[in-house]
């Protein structure tokens, strides 16, 4: 089955570009100017990766990747010219799985989303229950079939990448795993940015609380994270 992509880009030229190397990677390639655009191609398509521009002609592109999020798991990239700091944290804050800046070279866009479809499934070469496909932590139950995970009967919505950041975690529960670990299992060990397993670590801090789960994701300070479950 041919996979498919979402090219969300107002700029001509980098549509053609986007499309170009989208299609040459294998997808078929849809594209949208506007926000709305957006929406509408992402639930009739269901693409699995989405290239995200940030400054569109009817809304913001943070705005627009929050909203993908309540309707999609796609991995999303975004791609940016604004120079302000914070962009990209807001971005990652958002539901960006990666970004990258403006102007890019396409072998890096090709690198960033060859990382993204080849990261390893963690959990489905980790230990499982005697259930077969689930794996439980305390009261995180993992299905790694149907990659899911629930806390108390209710599933988490995670997208792709928390998932797999979660269950690169419980794959070792209460043993420390570096940052650089996280970095080569997620993203390949082409990509360098630490910063990223620390957003997305934050983001799962922010599902997990409200959820009730009494599992936690320590930070290990100057070192990386360990998933813990506190004695009762």
């Amino acid at each position: 089955m041919t996979a498919h992509a979402l090219v969300v880009e107002d700029d001509p030229d980098l549509q053609n570009l986007l499309r170009s190397v989208m299609t040459n990677a294998g997808f078929e390639v849809a594209v949208s100017s506007t926000r709305a655009e957006a929406l509408a191609a992402v639930q009739d398509r269901e693409p699995e990766l989405i290239t995200l521009d940030l400054n569109l002609p009817d809304g913001d592109g943070l705005t627009l990747c929050r909203e993908l999020r309540q309707v999609t798991d796609a991995y999303v990239i975004i791609l940016t010219a604004r120079s302000e700091s914070n962009v990209v944290l807001l971005g990652l804050e958002s539901g960006a799985d990666d970004y990258l800046r403006k102007p890019f070279s396409t072998l890096e866009l090709n690198a960033r989303v060859n990382a993204l479809l080849r990261r390893p499934r963690v959990l489905e070469t980790a230990g499982r229950s005697s259930t077969g496909g689930v794996l439980a932590h305390g009261d995180l139950v993992m299905d790694t079939d149907r990659r899911t995970i629930e806390v108390g009967g209710s599933e988490l919505g995670l997208t792709k990448l928390e998932y797999d950041l979660l269950a690169a975690l419980a794959a070792r529960p209460e043993q420390l795993v570096s940052r650089e670990e996280l970095m080569i299992e997620l993203w390949g060990a082409s990509w360098r940015d630490r910063h990223l397993v620390d957003v997305h670590v934050a983001n799962l801090r922010r599902k997990m609380r409200p959820a009730g789960s009494r599992v936690q994701i320590l930070t290990v300070r100057g070192l990386g994270y360990r998933l813990h479950e506190p004695a009762s």
